[in-house]
């Protein structure tokens, strides 16, 4: 995700905590990186943590509980460890929930700041509920050179109050998908394609192109001329 400091913060500060934590970060499509033009730093990262704070973990039967456990003690193990190098290499906790004591996989809702590329957590998945936030310079090559600078391509968002500077952006970014200012899973057309680019899975559904995904190709071929069939 991407956000410009012309980006109305609010909205985009509340994409990207539903759209970190839901499923509890086990979406194909979750916001795994969050870079915010560096001159809002600060105030992003103070909506981030107040609207994360209501996430809490638990029984997800309970009608307080926003977020339940993780698939596995592996996943959850993979999170913790890429979490841990982070801050060992510098990235700010700026806020990790309680976790209830009942058995289950439950993870705290984690909120990072201060990333750079050459940590773990930028460059693989992490399937995890964290909300990992670094900056950039506010320029659009940099915002698409950050967003490239890893092997998936399934979705990626750009939030800005100017939809041509979004669309530039987003036509250079090498993704299945990119919202502009909104979660695109839950706000494309049946007719979009879902489709992921690098290494980001193989084929595609939905849209013409995924409707012939589901097809073979047939020829009819007769040596005289063809009855009107």
């Amino acid at each position: 995700m991407i956000v410009f400091a012309d980006a109305d913060l609010d909205k985009a500060a509340s994409d990207a905590v539903t759209n970190s934590l839901f499923n509890a970060g086990q979406v194909c499509c979750s916001v795994e990186r969050v870079y915010v033009e560096e001159s809002v730093k600060s105030q992003f990262e103070e909506k981030i943590v107040e609207l994360a704070k209501a996430w809490k973990v638990g029984n997800p039967a309970d009608e307080d509980v926003k977020m339940g456990p993780m698939v596995s003690k592996t996943q959850m193990a993979i999170v913790k460890e890429q979490v841990t190098k982070a801050v060992d290499s510098g990235a700010k906790l700026l806020y990790e929930s309680e976790v209830p004591e009942q058995e289950g996989n439950f993870y705290p809702v984690t909120v990072l700041s201060d990333l750079n590329q050459d940590m773990t957590i930028q460059k693989n998945e992490t399937f995890g509920p964290v909300v990992s936030i670094a900056t950039f310079d506010g320029t659009e090559n940099e915002a698409i050179r950050l967003s490239n600078d890893t092997e998936y391509g399934l979705a990626s968002y750009v939030y800005t109050g100017d939809l041509q500077k979004g669309g530039r952006v987003g036509r250079k970014i090498r993704s299945g998908q990119v919202g502009i200012n909104c979660y695109s899973l839950m706000c494309a057309q049946p007719k979009c394609p879902w489709i992921g680019h690098k290494g980001s899975g193989m084929g595609s559904h939905s849209g013409m192109d995924g409707f012939r995904s589901f097809s073979v190709p047939k020829s009819l071929v007769f040596n005289t001329n063809a009855p009107k069939l």
